[in-house]
């Protein structure tokens, strides 16, 4: 039986989707003691549901599309073929697989059983592996077949505390294949009651600055908390959407499982053996894709093509990850009309703020506090601050937050205290409640005493056509303590040289107060984490660390300029 209080509260935010103000004065979070999202939303939902629910493309062209009501019986026999196996209610489960039929029929069956998901990205190591195994307690493994070998490596004494192993496609010997659950039952009996507060999501953070954390999620804390990410998306049903994204990373659970069947919108994903922008625009347009997501590293190769040649039918334009460079954005709505909006959450959250629908849009800003959370700047001292940590406040606690870090109660202590959760993050907020991104609260620094922040002037590096990506970190300086330094790729067509240093600092030169100058630059391969974040902090250390007066291979100074 649907629970009504959250169709309730899903019905108001899909009846307000262009009304923010009123859509964030009505909203509340439903109330919810028992709650199981795939027995208790989706297969009332599916039932007879014929309209498409899962579309995914491949790279040769062939597809595959499953209707609601068609992803029910899957999940449902799915559940059953994996209870025989062995999967119990509250067991671990590593799910490591790519944008195929068979990772959304785990999920489903995961949460029916009331099994913990670990999800993980195929690019994961051994090494990762083992820590993800050992940390997150997993008891059973599901893959492709190509990566049972990454298990085959771990040392036995890891290897053997994984009871359940299992291969979407042939199996190698000791694995079962998923194939099994074709012939299982698709009547469902789960286990028991579901509460609510039921561990179901284990995320490993993807550890820019330390090793990884596990986050921990209920069974109403992202099935429940997505309702945000589907209002800041614009999400209706019967929408074809595609989010840009991997599986194993928070962003896909958002924005290609729960959000999109939320609003009752089919889910789109085009696999390619490798990023290619020209074919991802022809699969958006032929296909009639309707809303969009994309992290700002895919939107900055999309702009590189003739976006006016493709026609799209697109009516939403969001993008999350990191935040949006104004540069990008303007290119985008020059070529389509639609603005791209931009939206801030984390693993710990589901979307927090955002510029939803229909609402005025301000340069740079990521937008207000979405439906159903109340945030907080506070500074260094826990303080009220026009500029400072954003942090969300949590007397009442709102729906989509984590539990907090499983087995790390030091850092669970530490983000939540004082009745917020702090994010790390540092904003600032202008008089009508609009928030601007400034940096990570290590990734801010001072120069000559001024507040730098790397975000602002690696918005205006990546406006010169030459430059790619960029990354601006402080370097030592006896002088000023820190000069802002960039290191900087560059786009297709362009190479690095002094030439194209001077011209690149000139252009900052002309368009930023000179206390922020980019005052060294450097052409550099930007090392990055497996999710595509830039890893400022491994060039923080390269800084911190280099001899004085010594260079990088192409590296350029100002004052080499001068003369």
């Amino acid at each position: 039986m649907v629970h009504q209080d959250f169709l309730t509260a899903r019905d108001l935010l899909l009846r307000h989707r262009t009304d923010y103000v009123r859509a964030y004065a009505e909203f509340q979070w439903p109330a919810l003691d028992r709650f199981n999202w795939a027995l208790d939303y989706f297969d009332p939902m599916a039932e007879g549901n014929e309209a498409l629910a899962l579309w995914i493309v491949e790279e040769d062209g062939s597809e595959a599309r499953h209707s609601f009501a068609d992803m029910a019986r899957r999940s449902a026999r799915m559940a059953n073929f994996l209870r025989a196996q062995g999967v119990g209610r509250g067991d671990r489960v590593l799910l490591m697989l790519p944008n195929c039929v068979a990772l959304w029929d785990v999920m489903l069956a995961c949460i029916k059983l009331g099994a913990v998901m670990i999800p993980a990205t195929t690019l994961l190591t051994p090494t990762d592996l083992e820590d993800r195994i050992v940390r997150g307690e997993v008891r059973h493994v599901v893959c492709l077949p190509a990566d049972t070998a990454k298990f085959a490596a771990l040392p036995q004494a890891i290897w053997s505390r994984v009871a359940g192993r299992f291969a979407a496609g042939d199996a190698p010997a000791g694995w079962i294949a998923l194939s099994g659950a074709d012939d299982a039952p698709t009547a469902f009996t789960p286990y028991g009651i579901t509460n609510a507060t039921d561990p179901l999501l284990l995320y490993f953070t993807s550890g820019t600055t330390s090793k990884p954390k596990l986050v921990l999620h209920t069974h109403q804390s992202y099935p429940v908390g997505t309702l945000a990410t589907m209002y800041w998306i614009g999400l209706q049903p019967g929408d074809v959407h595609w989010n840009i994204s991997s599986p194993g990373w928070a962003k896909h659970a958002w924005s290609s499982f729960f959000a999109p069947w939320n609003a009752g919108a089919a889910i789109f994903a085009f696999n390619q053996s490798r990023f290619n922008a020209a074919a991802t625009l022809a699969t958006l347009s032929r296909c009639g894709v309707t809303t969009l997501c994309a992290p700002p590293t895919v939107w900055r190769m999309l702009i590189q093509e003739d976006l006016k040649s493709y026609p799209v039918k697109l009516r939403e334009l969001v993008g999350a990850g990191e935040p949006l460079n104004p540069e990008v954005i303007e290119r985008v709505r020059s070529a389509w009309g639609i603005i791209i909006r931009d939206g801030y959450g984390q693993t710990e959250t589901c979307a927090l703020i955002g510029n939803s629908p229909g609402q005025p849009l301000k340069p740079g800003a990521m937008g207000r506090p979405m439906p159903g959370y109340r945030i907080r700047l506070v500074d260094i001292d826990g303080n009220p601050a026009e500029e400072g940590e954003v942090c969300v406040e949590t007397e009442p606690r709102p729906t989509g937050l984590l539990v907090g870090y499983a087995g790390d109660a030091e850092k669970t202590a530490q983000a939540l205290h004082d009745g917020l959760y702090h994010t790390g993050d540092v904003a600032q907020r202008d008089a009508d409640g609009y928030y601007t991104f400034v940096g990570r609260t290590d990734d801010v620094f001072k120069s000559s005493d001024y507040r730098i922040s790397p975000f602002e002037l690696e918005s205006l590096l990546i406006e010169h056509p030459a430059v790619a990506e960029a990354a601006v970190v402080p370097c030592p300086d006896a002088l000023r303590l820190t000069i802002p330094k960039a290191f900087v790729s560059c786009r297709v067509g362009f190479a690095p040289s002094a030439d194209l240093a001077r011209e690149i600092l000139a252009f900052v030169r002309e368009r930023a107060a000179p206390y922020k100058r980019i005052r060294r630059i450097e052409f550099f391969d930007l090392p990055k984490t497996i999710s595509g974040k830039i890893r400022r902090v491994e060039l923080r250390k390269i800084e911190s660390t280099r001899s004085p007066g010594k260079r990088g291979e192409q590296e350029f100074y100002e004052e080499d300029f001068n003369g």
